[in-house]
């Protein structure tokens, strides 16, 4: 018998204690990232989660807290210029990446530190 991966089914994030309306303020308000409920039995941990596609994006209180500056989750994305525009209005720093041909991409820290990525996949030849 042999096994197969089938894809992720969630990304958790780092964040301090007391980091829940920050978050939902940046994944759900910002991004636009719906609210996920948690189970009732992991509520008492504190963080929140939010639906990114089929997938799920926890954000979890870690103590002590550090951000995630390298490892990060990348976010495929259809319209960047929209979600870049709108980045922008709310003066969050988009720093731009060309370095992979067909990809457009760039990098955001979350409010706690943490690295992420949003990338609209071209063609790649």
């Amino acid at each position: 018998m042999s096994y197969q991966f089938l894809g992720l089914d969630h990304v958790q994030l780092a964040a301090p204690a007391g980091c829940e309306e920050e978050a939902r303020h940046f994944f759900r308000d910002v991004l636009g990232m719906p609210e996920v409920p948690k189970p009732e039995n992991l509520r008492k941990r504190g963080g929140v989660w939010f639906q990114c596609g089929p997938q799920t994006i926890h954000i979890g209180v870690e103590t002590p807290f550090t951000p995630a500056k390298k490892a990060h989750p990348a976010f495929v994305i259809q319209n960047m210029e929209v979600l870049m525009q709108r980045l922008t209005e709310l003066q969050v720093e988009i720093k731009v990446n060309e370095e992979i041909p067909g990809v457009k991409r760039f990098f955001i820290d979350d409010p706690f530190g943490n690295r992420l990525e949003f990338m609209e996949v071209g063609d790649r030849s």
